[in-house]
């Protein structure tokens, strides 16, 4: 029994009584009973998410002012608790700002911007200030300083939970040798032991910001991570929202708010992708979905029993003979001109003849002798209703349905638009669906013939193809805005209209360059690569998968492979299980790319690294931690294509990797058994010992390369006995001055002289490449550009 149930009993109002006790709470309160919600559910994991925010935020910040990063991360031991240390040498913030950013949830500048950064909710750094005062009692301590200030500002502050504000307790200014940044430090309730989760972080996160410098100490450890390049990421531009990606709510809310009158102006304004005929598609098909269209029908045909003169003729009275002959007959030659007329056109057909006789014989038409005019002819051209909707049908269904089946069919569509109650036979694409279905229906059971789904949409669009969108203006934005249908109408329209994928100037994805650049940095492998999608759009935000792939070296050869995730530039430390990025890898058969992977599934093993990144101005998480990425299809679609991109490179890799084993295996055979082979047969033939180092490059196909001493005059030669060219680039390290030799570069250094030729020497031919030295001299050559099974060096 609840407190409210024992105290109430059984008399009193109980809603007044349970009223008293409801109130509003602060999302600072929500989050103080919720922090696991926010990844600080332990000691371990919240002090690993306090790292990752402020981090993030410091990114954010040196990329946003155009500075590369320098990032300090400290740990260390404070009695009970751990102090967490981060500065950055980003721009720093100002006075009025330090307290807010800090110190109020929900705070921040990037919520409402449409472009890729690594925060957005303004959540989690002050969560990070919440969790450290709820565990500890402490306040955090900020330290910022802005570009030219000689001064520092300080703060010692909390938040207040009942009112989600920041309760200052120390506000002061301090020296501080930056010239500009921010510094965080917070006591909290922590241990380590997510040890290894903080040092991937903070490797994981070097790799995928090979821009940043990052200095991380803890107890036990002093990591320093160097930038891998000066680059700084593409500067990205906020989009408005694409027309794909709103909700009916957002919808209305916009509507409400904008500026313009007109439906039209408010997609071309508050939309991206949207131009003048953009906006015309969408407000045709909003017409359509509003309004409904107009059937058009044949006009009579001359074997049909209608006859749109006469009738017009006898509607018309007291307007004179020659005058109603001449306008019955203009009317009737417009219409029987056209291939199809809709109630709307013929309207405008009868205002032409109407006002065309006027003109040439004063006689007026006035506004009901026109409506008159209107309905007689309309019925003359529905007599042919039945035997148009007939051709229609048929047009849309198989030869497989006989002449008495589509009859059947047809006849019950023209009867459902005899009786509609909208004479002018204008009805919507749900309305037209009912007709079909309705007809299809009762020839199933009346002549126990069957149209299928297929056979009933096909007739559907067939005569939605044929119907034609009304004149009418379309609902103005205020109409639009005060009617919740409407509304839906218009997003509808929105969303079934073809509308270029949003630009991708609002992302700033890693590249493929650097992707190998931020592997090659921390991970010391045999092999790099990496791939970067095309942009596609999920929910109309746009988004880039990329993916990267380290193989061999010092990889550890047993057990699992490494999967780095990432998303806006930021790993994901945690829920890995519950990860697309994961369940991608998983499903991936990798012994195709020459990875062991027990039973074709499932996590492969290897010395290799498999990296993901996904970046969008929307990253689907899985939950407010950001741990996971949600199961997309679309974004599952290319992660898949981006691996596989990564592992044909990686496949090709390793076969031309297995085919140099074999050949140089091969090779070393023949070098073994060649000279031996020379050595018997001068010792039976008694001649002079055989050279074998040029035979041994004939057998292997390989370059050779030797050096011939005369005096003081050097050759290399360079014999391509391959079937390709070659390239290689041959550097003799001496150790007298070379001169300058004939297409060589001759670099000096600590008293030794790099000559170095890049020849081009085709299949089959020799080149030579030559210099004069002193008789007493030391030679050591290096050849590169050319594979060692493919080589061989007799010099």
């Amino acid at each position: 029994m609840t407190s409210y149930q024992s105290e109430l009993g059984g008399g009193g109002d109980v809603a007044e009584e349970l009223a008293k006790g409801q109130r509003a709470i602060s999302i600072a309160e929500f989050f103080e009973k919720n922090k696991h919600m926010l990844g600080f559910d332990s000691g371990a994991r919240g002090l690993v998410t306090a790292v990752k925010e402020a981090v993030d935020n410091a990114l954010d910040a040196t990329e946003e002012a155009g500075i590369l990063p320098d990032i300090y991360v400290e740990i260390a031991e404070a009695g009970d608790y751990y102090r967490l240390v981060i500065e950055d040498n980003g721009p720093g913030i100002t006075r009025e700002q330090i307290p807010k950013v800090f110190g109020k949830l929900l705070y921040g500048s990037r919520f409402h911007a449409r472009e890729q950064s690594r925060g957005q909710q303004g959540i989690g750094i002050s969560a990070a200030v919440l969790y450290s005062q709820l565990t500890s009692g402490k306040p955090a301590k900020i330290t910022s300083k802005t570009q030219g200030s000689s001064r520092a500002e300080y703060f010692e502050l909390i938040i207040d939970t009942d009112t989600n504000e920041p309760e200052i307790s120390v506000e002061d200014t301090t020296t501080w040798e930056r010239p500009h940044g921010t510094r965080i430090e917070l006591e909290m309730e922590a241990n380590m032991r997510a040890r290894q989760q903080l040092h991937d972080y903070v490797k994981h996160t070097a790799v995928v910001n090979p821009h940043a410098r990052i200095e991380f100490r803890e107890p036990s450890e002093h990591l320093k991570y160097e930038r891998a390049t000066d680059e700084m990421p593409a500067e990205t531009t906020e989009i408005r929202p694409h027309p794909h990606g709103v909700e009916l709510g957002t919808l209305i809310k916009m509507l409400g708010a904008t500026d313009s009158y007109s439906v039209s102006g408010f997609l071309q304004s508050e939309f991206t992708r949207v131009g003048q005929k953009t906006a015309d598609s969408v407000v045709s098909n909003f017409r359509d979905r509003h309004y409904g269209r107009e059937m058009a029908w044949q006009p009579p045909q001359s074997h049909q029993d209608a006859d749109i003169e006469a009738a017009i003729t006898d509607a018309v009275n007291g307007k004179g003979k020659e005058a109603t002959a001449a306008f019955a007959a203009a009317v009737a030659d417009a219409v029987g001109g056209r291939d199809r007329v809709a109630h709307h056109e013929l309207v405008a057909v009868v205002e032409e003849a109407a006002d065309d006789v006027e003109a040439d014989s004063g006689v007026t038409f006035g506004d009901t002798v026109r409506e008159n005019a209107v309905d007689a002819a309309w019925r003359e051209v529905v007599v042919g209703r039945e035997a148009d909707c007939y051709r229609l049908v048929d047009d849309a269904t198989t030869s497989r349905k006989d002449d008495a089946a589509v009859e059947a069919l047809a006849r019950r569509v023209a009867t459902a638009f005899a009786n509609a109650e909208d004479a002018r036979d204008r009805l919507t694409h749900d309305t037209l669906s009912g007709y079909v279905q309705r007809a299809a229906e009762r020839t199933k059971e009346r002549d126990d013939v069957s149209f299928g789904e297929t056979a009933r949409e096909n007739v559907v669009e067939t005569f939605w193809s044929v119907a034609r969108s009304v004149p009418d203006d379309a609902p103005s934005v205020t109409e639009t805005e005060g009617d919740r249908d409407t509304a839906s109408e218009l997003l509808e329209a929105m969303r079934e209209t073809d509308i270029l994928a949003p630009p991708t100037d609002c992302l700033a994805p890693i590249t493929g360059g650097l992707v190998k650049a931020g592997l090659q940095k921390e991970y010391d492998a045999d092999f790099y690569a990496a791939a970067t999608r095309d942009a596609e759009v999920h929910g109309g935000d746009p988004f880039i998968v990329e993916a990267g792939i380290a193989y061999g070296g010092d990889l550890p050869a047993e057990g699992q492979v490494d999967v780095l995730r990432f998303a806006n530039r930021v790993p994901l430390v945690y829920q890995r299980g519950a990860c697309a990025s994961t369940d991608v890898v998983k499903r991936i058969n990798w012994r195709n790319y020459g990875l062991d992977q027990p039973g074709g599934s499932g996590m492969p093993n290897g010395p290799a690294v498999l990296m993901v990144h996904v970046a969008s101005t929307n990253v689907p998480f899985t939950s407010e931690s950001k741990d996971a990425i949600a199961n997309v299809p679309a974004i599952e679609d290319e992660i898949e294509l981006a691996l596989r991109e990564a592992a044909r490179e990686m496949k090709r890799y390793l076969n031309k990797r297995r085919s140099m084993e074999k050949r140089q295996r091969k090779q070393d055979v023949i070098a073994d058994i060649l000279p031996r082979m020379a050595d018997k047969l001068s010792e039976v033939t008694e001649r002079e010992e055989l050279h074998v180092g040029d035979s041994l490059a004939r057998i292997m196909n390989n370059v050779l390369v030797e050096r011939e001493v005369d005096g003081g005059h050097v050759k290399l030669v360079v014999r391509n006995f391959s079937d390709t060219n070659a390239e290689p680039d041959v550097t003799d390290i001496v150790g007298a001055d070379p001169g300058d030799p004939e297409g060589a570069q001759v670099v000096e250094m600590d008293g030794e002289w790099f000559v170095k030729w890049s020849p081009t020497v085709s299949s089959g031919e020799t080149a030579v490449l030559e210099y004069d030295v002193g008789d007493d001299t030391t030679f050591d050559i290096s050849v590169e550009g050319i594979e060692d099974a493919k080589l061989t060096v007799n010099a």
